[in-house]
C-alpha cells in the first residue's frame, strides 16, 4: 500500500505540473532573495514598517508560514533553499566546521562542499544565464555567471572587501559593482555592523538586473539576522532593520521595471529561519565534564540546539552513558530542553555523524562552554532550534510572473522553494527532498 504522504505529494506534483502550464508560461526570469531572520509576521502585521513587503505580498502569493529545516541555521538552510534536499544529502550541517574539541572550526563558503544539485546548475543546463549576490556557499561556484560571493577575509573578518573581489567573477565584477552601483565603500559599508549592508546588496543586485538580466537571480540581505540576535524578536532596532531589507527589496522591484522585464519575472522572498528571544544560556558540556564523559563525547551548539558528538563514532557505552546522565537530570535542567533522538534526526536528514541533539525550550539556547555555571544570563535572539517552534519558522512572498493575486498557502517547506522555482523555468529536477504544494501557481 501507498503510503498516504508519499500518495499525496505525487499528487500534488500532478496538480502542479498542471497548473503550471497555463499560469506560468510567460516566466523568464526569477528573483530569489532571502531575507536572513525572515518571518510571515513581517508582511502580515501593520506594526513593522514593510511597505514593499506588504504591497507584494497582498498582490502576490503568500505562505502562512514555512517550516524550517533542522538545525534552523543559515547556511544548511541557504543550501537547502537552492537545491531543495535537507542537509544529510547536500552536506552543509552547520555554519562552521566542528572541531576536535567541539569548538566551532572555520566558516562554511566554498561550493565544492555542497553535495547535491543546485538550481544554478539546473538553470545553466537549460541554457539560462544566473546571478547571485552574497549568497551564502558559493565561493568557486562555476554555475554562476554573475557572482559577489558572501566571503570576508579571514585575517580581518569585518572587511569583505578584498576577500569578494578576489572570489567575485567574472573578475572584475566586483569593481564594476563598486564604480557604478554603490560607489567605493568603507570597510564597515560592507559588512554587519551597518545596515547599509544590505542597502549596498540592493544596489549591487540591481546593477547586475538592470545590466545583464539573469534569468535567475538569488540575493541574500543578513542585517536583519543580527538585529535579532542583539534584540530578539521585538522593537525598533528590529523594525529598523526589516525596513532597511524592504527598502532593498524595493530596490529590486524597481530595477526589474526599468530593465523592462517586470512584468515575465517572478520575485520570491523567503528566509532560512526565524527567530526566539532568549533570557538564559545551558551548558550541557558542563554536564558531561562533572560526569567524566568530556573526554570521550562533547555538545556542538548551533545556537537553539546542539548535537552530541562522539569522540568514538562507535562508542555506544558512551552515548548510554550520556542518555542516562540526561534522564537524571534535576527537573531545573530538564525542563529547558527536549531530546532530540536518533530516529528523528533520520527523519529530518540532519548531521550524520550524530546520533542525539537537544533542543531548547522556548526562552533558552545552548553555549559551548565547558566551565563555569550551567545556567547563565543571557539576552538577545537565537535559531537554530529544531522546527517544532513556531517562532523559528520563515515566510514567503510570491509575486509577479506565474503567482496569483491574494492568495495564501497554509504552509510550505523550505526544501518546496526550489522546486517552484524549477516550476516557473521549466526545469525538471530529480532526487530532491522537497515536494509541490498545490494552489501555488492557480489563478
Amino acid at each position: 500500500m501507498i503510503n498516504k504522504n508519499i500518495a499525496f505529494g505525487l499528487l500534488s506534483i500532478v496538480l502542479l505540473g498542471s497548473i503550471f502550464q497555463l499560469n506560468a508560461q510567460e516566466t523568464k526570469h526569477v528573483v530569489l532573495i532571502s531575507i536572513d531572520g525572515f518571518r510571515s509576521d513581517f508582511y502580515k502585521d501593520p506594526e513593522w514598517a514593510t511597505a514593499n513587503l506588504k504591497y507584494l505580498a497582498k498582490n502576490g502569493t503568500t505562505a502562512a508560514d514555512v517550516r524550517t529545516i533542522f538545525p534552523s541555521v543559515t547556511y544548511p538552510s541557504h543550501t537547502t533553499l537552492v537545491t531543495g534536499t535537507l542537509p544529510e544529502s547536500h552536506g552543509i550541517y552547520y555554519n562552521t566546521g566542528v572541531g576536535k574539541d567541539g569548538k566551532p572550526e572555520g566558516c562554511v563558503y566554498d561550493f565544492n562542499q555542497v553535495k547535491a544539485k543546485t538550481i544554478w546548475q539546473y538553470a545553466k543546463e537549460k541554457g539560462m544565464s544566473t546571478a547571485s549576490v552574497s549568497w551564502p556557499v558559493t565561493v568557486n561556484n562555476p554555475y554562476i555567471d554573475y557572482n559577489i560571493p558572501e566571503i570576508w577575509s579571514f585575517d580581518n573578518p569585518s572587511d569583505r572587501r578584498e576577500a569578494t573581489r578576489e572570489f567575485a567573477t567574472p573578475k572584475g565584477l566586483f569593481e564594476e559593482v563598486t564604480e557604478y552601483a554603490t560607489g567605493q565603500m568603507e570597510k564597515d559599508a560592507y559588512n554587519l555592523t551597518s545596515f547599509r549592508m544590505d542597502e549596498n546588496l540592493g544596489r549591487i543586485a540591481s546593477h547586475i538586473i538592470e545590466k545583464y538580466k539573469p534569468n535567475l537571480l538569488t540575493v541574500h540581505f543578513p542585517n536583519t539576522d543580527g538585529a535579532q540576535h542583539k534584540m530578539g524578536r521585538e522593537g525598533d532596532y528590529v523594525n529598523r532593520a526589516i525596513a532597511n531589507a524592504d527598502n532593498a527589496v524595493g530596490a529590486i522591484y524597481d530595477a526589474l521595471e526599468r530593465a523592462g522585464i517586470l512584468e515575465e519575472t517572478a520575485i520570491i522572498i523567503t528566509g532560512d529561519h526565524g527567530f526566539v528571544t532568549v533570557h538564559t544560556a545551558i551548558a550541557p558540556n558542563i554536564w558531561l565534564k562533572d560526569a567524566g564523559l568530556y573526554e570521550k563525547a562533547f555538545f556542538f551548539s548551533t545556537g537553539g540546539s546542539t548535537f552530541l558528538h562522539l569522540k568514538d563514532k562507535n562508542d555506544t557505552k558512551t552515548l548510554d552513558k550520556v542518555k542516562q546522565l540526561l534522564a537524571q537530570l534535576p527537573f531545573v535542567y530538564q525542563q529547558t530542553f527536549k531530546v532530540i533522538d536518533e530516529k528523528t534526526i533520520r527523519t529530518y536528514k540532519a548531521d550524520p555523524n550524530t546520533r542525539l541533539a537537544l533542543s531548547a525550550a522556548d526562552g533558552y539556547a545552548f553555549s559551548n562552554d565547558a566551565q563555569g555555571e550551567v545556567l547563565q544570563h543571557k539576552v538577545g535572539g537565537k535559531h537554530g532550534y529544531f522546527p517544532d517552534n513556531h517562532n523559528i519558522y520563515t515566510g514567503f512572498v510570491a509575486y509577479g510572473a506565474g503567482f496569483a493575486k491574494g492568495r495564501e498557502i497554509p504552509l510550505l517547506h523550505l526544501e518546496d522553494i526550489m522546486l517552484v522555482i524549477a516550476q516557473l523555468l521549466k526545469i525538471e529536477v530529480k532526487e530532491i527532498d522537497g515536494i509541490a504544494q498545490p494552489g501555488i501557481f492557480e489563478k
